[in-house]
């Protein structure tokens, strides 16, 4: 069996080591030529995934025909730049496996209604929950969502990626595990900007919990089962990227939270923190869906230019409410 991986920045690879570790043929295709030359020469990917060695078994190109062989797509593109690049490839009859976090800009489609629109025919799941690429690719244990509307495709699907270390579970929830996914990158970058601002632990606390009743009252306003939220892709991975640096939205967060500008900040930065480019995307799709996203609204405020010390006051101001 081959595999076709598209997108190889650090995800995209460490989701071809676990496939290649599994004896599968993994195709990877890249947009940047250096990644592609420089798995090719020396089996790793210094640029997106520094320090991890490459099994044997992974092919990496820049051509997308060179996946045509594969029945199966793990899709890791980031989320802005999954349109275009189904619309080149145009996978018609395979199954495509979304591994991005995020809501399209403009339509505020998720990934899953993006695909569905751009490629009809595919059949679609989405993997998603608490992972960190570089403890996925050394083998250390996680566990994620894989969400699929189609209960016997889904179960193929975990049997293909579940390894000993590795625990896929299985949900038809997709609307659920996507909207934990995008959401919880955006509040990433809010407990950044309370930790680099010395807001302290409480405060983390607060807005992870007020965070969390956004990301749930979002979801179930656009169809999503509220325990799916609860779950890894929720719940799960909002405490995993709220609590460490190594989240690059939360590192992006605190580098904001310390005064530095946001634009200069994304500018510069090689790898992509989605929730910058979801957290305005959100704001409007929360407003079209009538449901109230301070937190969200006070992140994209801050992208946008606004001075940190405002946006908290702003928050702090709100009058008090019953919790819920």
């Amino acid at each position: 069996m081959s595999i076709g991986i598209v997108g190889g920045g650090a995800w995209g690879t460490a989701l071809a080591c676990l496939m290649a570790g599994k004896g599968v043929d993994v195709r990877l295709w890249a947009r940047e030529l250096a990644v592609v030359e420089s798995i090719a020469a020396g089996k790793d990917n210094p640029r997106f995934l520094p320090g991890v060695s490459l099994p044997m078994g992974i092919t990496a190109t820049n051509d997308l025909r060179k996946l045509s062989p594969c029945g199966i797509w793990l899709v890791v593109v980031p989320a802005q730049h999954l349109r275009a690049t189904l619309e080149a490839a145009r996978p018609e009859s395979r199954t495509l496996v979304l591994c991005a976090k995020g809501i399209e800009a403009g339509t505020h489609q998720l990934l899953a209604e993006v695909a569905a629109e751009v490629v009809p025919q595919a059949e679609l799941a989405v993997l998603s929950g608490p992972t960190f690429a570089a403890e996925v690719a050394s083998g250390k244990p996680t566990a994620v969502t894989l969400a699929c509307a189609d209960a016997r495709l889904g179960a193929s699907l975990v049997d293909l990626l579940k390894t000993p270390t590795f625990r896929p579970y299985l949900t038809d929830d997709v609307v659920g595990a996507e909207i934990g996914g995008a959401v919880k990158n955006v509040l990433a970058i809010a407990c950044g900007v309370v930790i680099g601002r010395g807001l302290g632990e409480n405060a983390r606390a607060a807005l992870l919990s007020r965070g969390y009743a956004e990301m749930l009252r979002f979801a179930v306003a656009r169809g999503a089962r509220a325990e799916t939220l609860a779950g890894l892709s929720g719940l799960g991975d909002l405490v995993l990227t709220c609590g460490s640096a190594q989240s690059r939205n939360m590192s992006l967060g605190i580098a904001i939270g310390e005064g530095r500008p946001a634009a200069e900040l994304l500018g510069s930065r090689v790898t992509v923190a989605e929730g910058a480019a979801t957290a305005p995307v959100l704001v409007e799709a929360a407003k079209a869906a009538g449901v109230e996203m301070p937190i969200a609204e006070a992140v994209a405020a801050l992208l946008a230019g606004a001075s940190v010390g405002p946006v908290i006051d702003a928050l702090l101001s709100r009058p008090l409410r019953s919790e819920g």
